[in-house]
């Protein structure tokens, strides 16, 4: 959902892209800078989403609304400097790596306090992993840790946690990997790897995700369901100064037009949807908050899955018809213009993006032809689920008209985002789903992320977020080799292969990428903290820790 990449002892992504950055340096902004002006502590944020929080368990949130409110609950062994994409240690004081890229030891941070009061010890850390990949949990990131060792028993229930995490002592924690893995030190700075107690996990069950206990910035201090949740400072926080707010206020239920409006009377502070398309073009071409307006580019692609186990989806031909009735250029225009077509699953950023791949063009006379071969001359009927945000709904029945054209009588359900999600990760439920909304952004800018959750055989299943049920063994076995690839020297091939991989996914179809979309957030002129605090390209959308009221005594 988010991303991030630096250094892996000299074989990371970083290195193995050839690049220093992501677009063109626009993510350049360093602590020092972030905070070089007067910084005041104290006061309340108010933010608001029109949906309820689904969970704030980081084994199990991965949606954008959730995925910042968890990492100010929660810290991982690594993390990412503020409004970067610039790797760094977190609960982990410092680490090393072998020589053959598969052994890693941390040494932990000692004194670092749950919640709860207890301290965190390196078998919190253990017990985190073996939580993710059991099989009960349904994490949609377990697939992250494959490269764990004992990672197959553990995710198939048929061990006792990951064989590959080893509790050295009370502050050292080794992973041993079957394979080297580029980007392991990233995926060990997502959400999922952040640390929890066992014996709250054990005291709530299910309900973990609803009484959440952590080592972050902030604690949970209430939760009303359909109405708010309300973060606190954590006194006894680690990192000194941190956080900058006292409370955050996560009002819910709140249309985006609404909580626009109610910004601009001065009653929020940040409306987390994002500024609407019915008040984009009022507020962006309004001198008075050109200030306030941040845009910051993502490695988002926007698309429909068709599921690939139900009928008549099982069928390349009805995929590549779909690909080719959908009119990508005119549901650009449906959000103001904020987002270019796509054509592949990667976004231009990224490493690995083929440019020289056309795609599928749009042309209904070539869909009806197809569908025509496939014995379906006269269409059929399906569901095409979507998130119930503006834009959303609007851009379902763009797609809805489109495959109308050439004979698919798609009807929409238009339901909260978690519900869509929900459905997308059952194998039975959502013939097609609009990502709008959810659509990916990557974790880490390595190509692998937008392969193994979404794409891979380890996404597909229950609770999952592979939507399109899409499996390739051998394009697992051809990523599985590409992230073995660890070597420097062996950069160009590995991006190569990544490239190959996703136009291979293409053939199959199981896929339609729409766009590749920019963000906009409007915030309060009382909000302190650099423009890229409020567009951060891994706590998405806003890093709720070093932001503060620059109106507070």
């Amino acid at each position: 959902m988010t991303f991030g990449w630096t250094h892996l002892m000299g074989a990371t992504a970083l290195v193995a892209a050839g690049l220093t950055g992501v677009g063109a340096g626009t993510l350049s902004l360093t602590p020092t800078a972030a905070l070089a002006e007067e910084i005041k502590q104290g006061g309340t944020m108010t933010v608001t989403y029109k949906d309820d929080v689904s969970t704030l368990d980081p084994a199990i949130g991965y949606d954008w609304q959730n995925w910042s409110m968890i990492k100010s609950l929660f810290d991982g062994l690594m993390d990412y400097d503020p409004g970067t994409t610039d790797l760094t240690t977190d609960l982990a004081e410092s680490y090393t790596v072998s020589e053959d890229g598969r052994t890693y030891t941390f040494k932990l941070r000692e004194g670092v306090m749950f919640h709860n009061g207890r301290e965190m010890t390196a078998a919190d850390v253990k017990y985190s992993l073996d939580r993710v990949v059991n099989p009960e949990t349904q994490s949609p990131g377990a697939g992250f840790y494959d490269s764990i060792e004992g990672f197959a028993a553990a995710s198939a229930g048929e061990a006792d946690g990951l064989s590959g995490v080893e509790v050295v002592d009370d502050y050292t924690v080794r992973f041993t990997l079957s394979r080297p893995d580029a980007p392991f030190l990233h995926k060990l700075a997502l959400n999922f790897a952040h640390v929890v107690p066992k014996e709250a996990v054990e005291e709530w069950g299910a309900d973990f995700g609803k009484h959440p206990v952590g080592t972050g910035a902030f604690k949970l201090a209430e939760w009303t369901l359909g109405q708010r949740v309300v973060f606190e400072r954590n006194p006894d926080y680690y990192h000194e100064g941190i956080p900058r707010l006292d409370r955050i206020v996560f009002e819910v239920g709140q249309e985006p037009i609404v909580a626009t409006l109610r910004l601009q009377r001065g009653e929020v502070d940040i409306a987390g949807d994002g500024i609407p398309p019915a008040k984009f073009l009022e507020v962006t071409q309004d001198p008075q908050y050109a200030d306030f307006i941040v845009k910051g580019n993502q490695l988002h692609t926007g698309y429909v899955t068709m599921n690939t186990r139900m009928e008549p989806f099982d069928d390349p031909a009805v995929r590549k018809a779909v690909n080719m009735a959908i009119n990508k250029d005119r549901i650009v225009r449906i959000i103001n213009g904020r987002a270019t077509p796509a054509n592949q699953p990667l976004p231009p950023l990224m490493p690995g993006y083929a440019e020289d791949y056309e795609g599928y063009p749009y042309d209904p006379e070539a869909a009806r032809a197809l569908l025509a071969e496939a014995g379906l001359a006269d269409g059929f009927p399906t569901e095409l689920f979507v998130a119930n945000t503006d834009p959303q709904p609007r851009i379902a029945q763009a797609i809805q008209q489109d495959l109308a054209e050439i004979g698919i009588r798609a009807s929409i359900k238009s339901l909260a985002q978690s519900n869509v999600i929900a459905a997308g990760g059952e194998e039975d439920q959502a013939p097609m789903i609009w990502s709008g909304g959810m659509a990916w952004i990557a974790d880490y800018p390595d190509p692998s992320n937008f392969y193994g959750p979404i794409l891979g055989c380890g996404g597909a299943v229950p609770g999952g977020w592979n939507w399109a049920w899409y499996c390739n063994a051998d394009l697992d076995a051809k990523a599985a080799e590409a992230d073995a690839m660890a070597d420097p020297a062996q950069a160009d091939a590995r991006i190569q292969m990544w490239r190959d991989i996703y136009l291979s996914v293409m053939e199959d179809a199981p896929w339609v990428p729409v766009f590749n979309e920019q963000r906009y957030t409007l915030r309060s002129p009382v909000l302190g903290g650099d423009d890229a605090l409020f567009v951060d390209p891994v706590h998405v959308p806003v890093h709720y820790d070093y932001v503060y009221r620059t109106d507070v005594q």
